[in-house]
This record gives structure tokens, C-alpha cells and sequence, in this order.
């Protein structure tokens, strides 16, 4: 612990804006963690219980479901579903999920970009301090005593290092939060993607039954009309 505070008071005035951005690109690291694994959560329950209604073809029960959830395959089926009860092409309602997709992508990558800002903030810093320190040293020693020249040069030149140093400490952590937010945004994106091709072949699927249906169920009708006529046409005949 000594040896990491003497590191930090060595550096000079420069670490303090380094460690001011590596908490504030930690704080938008922790943030966007939290929430996109609740999202995740929720999108997994949202779609386990819409899932099974969509199946059986309770578009309706489905469509009041994902009125009511916040999560973003709610989002995702409100606006699919919305369409599917209003029209029947594929088309259309693809159409309108894939523009729902458009809302939600941003949502999901909101601030993400912020932690890799701060990570190249916090290197730059630490150069500049890095810099200006060593511009300080040769100042410093150019006025010294040749004798003490060579050992205030290289105290001076160590601790304009440390800023650089510092700043990569800040800025690694950083580039790889930034990677995994990213990498778990990806995963979330994927889901949806997944959910809207599945949804749009049930709803294809059921929907295609029920006009193989009906044509079925109009040859019965006929067939029965005709069954009716021709019993009617014999009884006539035996009268």
C-alpha cells in the first residue's frame, strides 16, 4: 500500500485527472454491465412466457403480454404483433421488426463508447504528464550543479514515467470492459435477431395452416350442400 501511494504522490499533479477518468470510465463500465445483464434477464423471461402462446396461434393473449413488458423482445413482438393483427404479409410485419430493431440497437450501445473514449483519455494523459515532467527536468537541470546533474536527471525522468505508467494502469482495465460490453451488446442483438426469424416463421407457419384450412372447410360445406340437394331431388322423385 506505502509503495502504491508514494507511486501516486511521485507522479505529480498529472495523476490526479488520470485517476479522475479511470473512475469515471469504470463508473460507464459498471453501468452498462448492470444493465445489459438485466436486460438479458428479462428478455430470456419475457420470451419464455410469449413463446409457448405464440405456438399455439394466441396471437391476441401474446399481443396484450408484450404490451405490458419493458424489455426488448417485448418491445421487439409489440411492434411485430401489432402489425400481424392488422395485416397478413410476412413482408409487412418484417418489416415492422426490423424497424423495431432499429430503436433498440442504440439503446443496447448507449454509452458503450464512452469507456473506450476514457481509456485513450487516460493513455494521452499520462503521456502528456510524461512530457511536461521531463520539459520540468531539463529546465530543472540545466540551473543545477554539474555534480548533482546525472541523479536529479534521473530521479526527474522516473517520475514523469510514472504518468505513463499510471495511464496505461487506468486505461487497460478499460479496453477490456469496452470488449466485453461489447462483445455481450453483440450477444443481446443476436437473441433478438434469433427471436424476430422465429416469431416470423410461427406466425408463417400458422398462418398458412389456416388457409389450407379453409379451403378444406369449404369443399365440406359444398360436399354437404350437394349431399342435401340430392336428397331432396329423390324425395321430390318419389312423390
Amino acid at each position: 500500500m506505502n509503495v502504491a501511494i508514494k507511486f501516486f504522490q511521485d507522479g505529480g499533479f498529472w495523476m490526479y485527472p488520470i485517476l479522475i477518468v479511470g473512475i469515471i470510465g469504470g463508473a460507464f463500465a459498471v453501468e452498462r454491465f448492470i444493465k445489459l445483464k438485466l436486460l438479458e434477464r428479462a428478455n430470456k423471461r419475457t420470451w419464455d412466457d410469449i413463446y409457448p402462446l405464440l405456438k399455439k396461434g394466441e396471437f391476441d393473449k401474446a399481443r396484450q403480454m408484450v404490451e405490458a413488458s419493458t424489455s426488448a423482445v417485448g418491445q421487439l413482438l409489440t411492434m411485430g404483433l401489432e402489425v400481424q393483427g392488422t395485416v397478413r404479409r410476412r413482408d409487412d410485419i418484417e418489416i415492422a421488426m426490423e424497424e423495431a430493431m432499429m430503436e433498440i440497437t442504440p439503446q443496447l450501445e448507449a454509452r458503450t463508447v464512452y469507456i473506450s473514449m476514457f481509456a485513450n483519455v487516460a493513455t494521452l494523459l499520462g503521456l502528456l504528464g510524461t512530457i511536461i515532467g521531463l520539459i520540468s527536468a531539463f529546465e530543472a537541470v540545466a540551473n543545477a550543479n554539474p555534480a548533482e546533474k546525472s541523479a536529479l536527471l534521473s530521479n526527474s525522468i522516473a517520475m514523469a514515467m510514472n504518468t505513463t505508467a499510471f495511464g496505461l494502469i487506468a486505461a487497460i482495465p478499460l479496453l477490456v470492459c469496452y470488449n466485453m460490453v461489447n462483445s455481450k451488446t453483440a450477444a443481446i442483438v443476436g437473441s433478438l435477431e434469433m427471436i424476430s426469424v422465429k416469431t416470423l416463421k410461427l406466425i408463417s407457419t400458422l398462418s398458412r395452416r389456416g388457409f389450407q384450412a379453409a379451403p378444406a372447410s369449404n369443399e365440406a360445406d359444398k360436399e354437404e350442400e350437394k349431399t342435401e340437394d340430392e336428397s331432396d331431388t329423390s324425395a321430390e322423385a318419389s312423390s
